[in-house]
């Protein structure tokens, strides 16, 4: 069975009101912003834990691993103990792009063990577009949980290109104007478009934004693989092939 990878404002809002709210997760990243955690204390889904990704969803960078490598279990299971995830919750993460921050921590749950991991459909602005409430300051505080994770696992670069028999696929193309994903069927319409088959791999710059593509690769039915260093690790070595042009 097709997990959900979306959940609505609606049926945030209402999980809310009635006392069962998933655990929230604020993915506030973008590439050349170093101020998520600003922007969450500025506003933020109540009860909302800020999540760092560049040190809580990515390892260290390396030019072997790329900037955004993935962490380690043990750390990803650290991290997800501090935003209070215990075994068998709900979780919901958001940000401020669309889901191309948000859905990096989507997969590493997924990634790591975790069932229940949705994206909020239209992030933080669809939030603020039904006129629902946000919250200021550093968040409330969060009892440790005790999750533990099985560990079944599926212009920044020297060099401009791609790898060799890639397609190119913007994320930007997924989502609407408003940053909600396109239904499904334009999305199968759109992956099929560009020779989706029964076996996709994607990558990006350094494994961030490509989560995002996972996720709406599901959306249409696809089960694909991720490239955690994408093109970032890939680019480091120069024996590497690498095309350029279409």
């Amino acid at each position: 069975m097709t997990l959900p990878v979306l959940i609505d404002v609606e049926e945030l809002s209402a999980l809310i009101e009635a006392g069962a709210a998933p655990r929230l997760l604020d993915v506030r990243w973008a590439l050349g912003d170093s101020n998520g955690e600003q922007h969450f204390r500025d506003g933020h889904i109540p009860g909302a834990v800020f999540v760092n990704l560049d040190e809580e969803l990515a390892s260290p960078p390396s030019p072997d691993e790329g900037r955004h490598p993935l962490p380690s279990l043990e750390d990803l299971q650290a991290a997800a103990r501090r935003w209070g995830i215990d075994d068998g919750d709900s979780v919901v993460l958001y940000d401020a792009t669309g889901n191309t921050a948000a859905a990096r921590g989507w997969w590493l749950l997924r990634w790591a063990g975790l069932s229940d991991v949705r994206l909020l459909d239209g992030g933080l602005q669809a939030w603020e577009s039904a006129g629902l409430p946000l919250a200021a300051g550093i968040g409330e505080s969060v009892t440790p949980g005790s999750v533990t994770f099985t560990g079944e696992v599926e212009p920044m670069d020297p060099v401009a290109g791609h790898i060799p028999g890639a397609v190119s696929a913007p994320t930007a193309e997924n989502i609407t104007g408003d940053g909600r994903f396109l239904d499904a069927t334009r999305l199968r319409e759109r992956f099929a478009g560009l020779g989706a088959g029964d076996s996709v791999a994607v990558y990006c710059g350094s494994g961030v934004t490509a989560a995002h593509e996972i996720a709406a690769l599901a959306i249409a039915g696809y089960d694909a693989t991720l490239f955690p260093g994408s093109w970032s690790q890939w680019s480091n070595d120069s024996t590497r092939a690498v095309d350029t042009g279409a």
